[in-house]
């Protein structure tokens, strides 16, 4: 089975030719300063074309096209619900006419943490599990929660894809969502400049070389030894750590995967949230295990098999 994948991000649309637990060729979009969604799906649709044309495929060889998206999406009537900041105008889009319109595809959206989990369960770090968290760590934090083998979504479309938004801080910063706190809040990539600014000591520190502090730096430096860095890097672990085991509480997971551009550190931040959570989680049962995401940026688009085949066994069912 082949599929048309894009996993859309804060700073990059993934594009990419899937077939079966494999990609046949792929290829990245800049959309950092990206703020309408029309614009960048005429991109990716070009892209599309050119992946196609380079593997001497056509549209009709693949079985749909299965989209990532970062906000809140309702897979189940092909739309997106609300969007944090980002792509405001993709609660207007008809996505599946776009498919169709563009390529000539039956098109599935979903939530971009959804389809990273359902990649991860069926070709990485989560395969052999049926119940599953996985946190993604990046722009953002993302997360999705897998309960007896199926993705937990809700009558709202909101269930288990909050988890960077669960607070950890009852009078910590301002949160994009509107809530005070939030794990995203207190330890992602957008808001970790504004941590930085304003934590003491910053000044006569390294990171104040930077202009813009990221994780990649931020890592670094405390390897260095700088203080600062070191104090920082040490919040966001206990933030994480924190965000997983209100997950464990919530979710009841075997396995808690993690993901996303901030796990180039994966050395430190897996064995410090998983003593942590083996430590503070109410567990009785046993440990849950934590574990690196597997499939890197490929994970999304690894997770098209799965959710268009969600739509083949529904209408299998119906007939």
């Amino acid at each position: 089975m082949k599929a048309l994948a894009v996993d859309i991000g804060g700073t990059h649309a993934n594009c990419g030719l899937v077939e079966d637990q494999g990609i046949l060729a792929a290829k990245s979009i800049d959309v950092a300063n990206a703020t309408n969604i029309r614009l960048v799906l005429a991109e990716v649709a070009e892209v599309f074309r050119k992946l196609m044309k380079g593997c001497s495929l056509s549209p009709g060889d693949f079985q749909g096209i299965a989209v990532g998206f970062p906000g809140l999406v309702d897979s189940r009537a092909g739309r997106v619900v609300s969007t944090n900041k980002k792509y405001d105008d993709a609660t207007e889009v008809d996505f599946g006419a776009w498919g169709l319109q563009s390529l000539g595809l039956a098109l599935r959206i979903e939530n971009d943490a959804r389809m990273a989990l359902l990649g991860e369960s069926s070709a990485g770090a989560a395969h052999g599990f049926g119940d599953v968290v996985m946190m993604t760590l990046g722009t953002g934090i993302g997360g999705a929660a897998m309960i007896e083998g199926k993705l937990l979504r809700g009558k709202h479309a909101q269930a288990g894809c909050l988890g960077g938004h669960i607070p950890v801080l009852f009078n910590g910063r301002p949160c994009t969502c509107g809530g005070m706190g939030c794990a995203e809040a207190e330890a992602s990539g957008w808001s970790l400049p504004g941590i930085v600014k304003e934590f003491p000591g910053v000044s006569e520190s390294s990171l104040s070389k930077y202009s813009h502090v990221g994780f990649r730096q931020l890592f670094e430096e405390a390897q260095h030894g700088d203080k600062a860095a070191l104090a920082i890097r040490e919040r966001c672990l206990n933030v994480w750590a924190a965000d997983a085991v209100a997950l464990v509480h919530a979710y009841d997971p075997e396995i808690i995967v993690i993901g996303g551009g901030v796990m180039e550190s994966a050395n430190i931040i897996i064995p410090y949230v998983e003593a942590h959570v083996h430590k503070y989680a109410w567990t009785p049962w046993g440990k849950v295990r934590i574990r690196p995401a597997e499939l890197a940026n490929n994970a999304a688009l690894l997770g098209a098999i799965p959710l268009l085949s969600e739509d083949m066994a529904r209408n299998s069912a119906q007939t």
